[in-house]
């Protein structure tokens, strides 16, 4: 574990002056539903490459850039916004999740980090070296208990770095059914923790896993009304239903859960014309936002990037 700055304690964080958020002024317009007054698409700034999106308890999302690490802010009630965190040649933002403190806790990807990002002021708070393989890949976060986990899409473990306290991060080889997929291939992306809280669902090379936080055995769901959730991406799950991003599909499927989580069972499928490879999801109110990662389009810098908003 590398840690480039101290990291404060929650008391710290929650009891200090909370600094003015500056921010860089939105670029294009965001688009409102019919009959509703805050937007269902807003703009993100050209050639942002955005992956990851994560929301709070307030309407403003938080968007993570690959092209170098930066992070945007939303105000979903407006859809305005700006640069919260600046970014830097060589880094990445892909999967992120906001804590109840307003710690954001970033998966760095091919870099091999998490990073703790104070989401107040965009400061950077901790960065962890997760792993020293030659070509990680750290995916997405979710957080659970004591813990934010991390994957790894091109090793067959978790890296769990502790929540707004000092401590080292545990690596949790996956053991058990689990299938490591090739490099290059839609391996372990999306997780989220079960219904009955004991472990996590990982969406891994079109199939979910259920997996022991005590010992990293994985088994594999079993899956009623579709044989895979090919392209599977980011996850949200509200209660026992668990929404799966199905990316160059452009589709989200919606499952039934066990409270074990031990089968899925396909209720529904959410498309929209707005959709150009979504990644991952976040939930507030009744809606889900996505941001479009657009991958079999240009990356470039002058690629136009949103998200948008479906209803639950």
């Amino acid at each position: 574990m590398t840690r480039n700055h101290p990291q404060p304690s929650r008391r710290t964080v929650l009891g200090g002056a909370v600094a003015a958020l500056a921010v860089t002024a939105g670029t294009g317009t965001a688009q409102a539903a019919p009959g509703s007054p805050w937007p269902a698409e807003f703009p993100l700034p050209d050639g942002w490459l955005p992956e990851g999106i994560t929301i709070g308890g307030r309407p403003y999302a938080y968007m993570g850039s690959r092209a170098d690490g930066a992070i945007y802010r939303t105000d979903l009630r407006t859809g305005k916004g700006g640069v919260l965190h600046e970014g830097a040649a060589g880094l990445a933002s892909i999967g992120l999740k906001l804590d109840r403190d307003g710690l954001l806790y970033v998966a760095g990807g091919a870099g091999g980090t998490a990073r703790i990002v104070d989401s107040r002021t965009g400061e950077l708070l901790s960065t962890f070296q997760l792993t020293r393989d030659a070509a990680p890949f750290i995916n997405d976060v979710v957080l659970h208990e004591d813990r934010a986990w991390f994957t790894d899409s091109r090793a067959a473990v978790l890296h769990g770095v502790p929540r707004g306290r000092r401590g080292e991060v545990r690596a949790l080889p996956l053991t058990g059914e689990w299938v490591q997929a090739p490099a290059g291939t839609n391996s372990a992306n999306g997780l989220v923790a079960t219904p009955d809280g004991r472990g996590l669902i990982v969406v891994n090379a079109g199939q979910l896993y259920r997996v022991d936080l005590r010992t990293g055995h994985a088994a594999e769901v079993t899956l009623k009304g579709a044989t895979d959730v090919a392209g599977g991406d980011g996850l949200v799950r509200l209660g026992r239903t668990l929404y799966v991003v199905q990316n160059r599909l452009n589709k989200i499927t919606v499952w039934d859960l066990d409270k074990k989580a031990t089968t899925a069972t396909l209720t529904r499928t959410i498309t929209d014309p707005r959709f150009d490879v979504p990644t991952t999801a976040a939930h507030y109110g009744d809606r889900l936002y996505l941001v479009n990662a657009r991958f079999t389009s240009p990356q470039t810098p002058e690629t136009t990037f949103n998200a948008v908003a479906v209803a639950l």
